[in-house]
């Protein structure tokens, strides 16, 4: 049904391969619109914006190590490091 697709990125204007599989994964999300930019480009957007964003300093809620979070914490709820986050997930 889907075939690999040859696109222009609108970022470096370099071409690229939107591939059958990356089409399947954006069927199944409900994604309409085809990337705009190579994967390169938008590995690059992604760690731009990260950088942009505020991080706040926190001590974690089970170990007490020092992290930080994305999101200002509120007094009275718990805050964990990334990998007291993970055992804190249901697991699947």
């Amino acid at each position: 049904m889907y075939q690999d697709e040859q696109l222009i990125c609108e970022d470096c204007g370099k071409e690229f391969t939107f591939t059958t599989g990356e089409q399947e994964f954006y069927a199944e999300k409900g994604l309409v619109n085809k990337p705009k930019r190579c994967p390169d480009c938008r590995k690059s957007r992604r760690i731009k914006q990260r950088a942009k964003r505020k991080m706040f300093d926190v001590t974690c809620s089970d170990c007490g190590c020092q992290t930080q979070v994305p999101f200002k914490p509120i007094s009275g709820k718990e805050v964990y490091c990334k990998e007291c986050y993970a055992k804190h997930q249901p697991q699947e």
